[in-house]
């Protein structure tokens, strides 16, 4: 693709969300469902190994959004951990899932309005378990997840990061 194409692409997109600002919030989701007698946690709508532009930056159908592959991976982690710590905790789970979920405001990455922020907005991390564990035990349990899983604490905690041109 050149340059001349993908303005092309953009400025429809652009015009729209110059006019109307909120046709630029783009929710991100990822699902899984948590196995604990196998420490998995399988995503119920996996994405394409390729990544692109979102839709919503000119991008086609049928790549992969980094936000959402984000979100894939704080799923990923946080029901493995989940699974992994319940069973630490002789905690039986019958039905586990994990739901993370935010938006992103497509103005900030094209670059139409400099007071929107680039990146996601908030992540919500929801947990639906079905257990006999009590409210205590459930509680002990989330806080367990949230402390030793990798990926919500990069992003509750971010390290200093870099860029490096070779």
């Amino acid at each position: 693709m050149d340059a001349e194409t993908l303005r092309a692409l953009q400025a429809p997109l652009k015009q729209d969300y110059r006019e109307n600002p909120g046709h630029a919030l783009v929710q991100s989701r990822s699902e899984g469902v948590i196995e604990q007698e196998s420490l998995t946690c399988t995503l119920v709508n996996p994405r394409p190994a390729q990544a692109g532009l979102h839709p919503a930056a000119g991008g086609p159908q049928g790549t992969a959004c980094s936000a959402d592959l984000l979100l894939d991976s704080l799923v990923a982690c946080a029901g493995v951990t989940l699974a992994a710590v319940a069973t630490a905790m002789g905690i039986k789970l019958r039905e586990a899932r994990v739901v993370a979920h935010s938006f992103w405001d497509a103005r900030g990455t094209l670059a139409i309005d400099r007071a929107a922020p680039v990146g996601l907005g908030p992540i919500n991390l929801t947990f639906k378990l079905d257990t006999d564990a009590d409210e205590a035990t459930r509680a002990r349990l989330l806080k367990s997840t949230e402390r030793y899983c990798v990926i919500f604490q990069t992003l509750a905690a971010p390290p200093a990061c870099t860029v490096t041109l070779l």
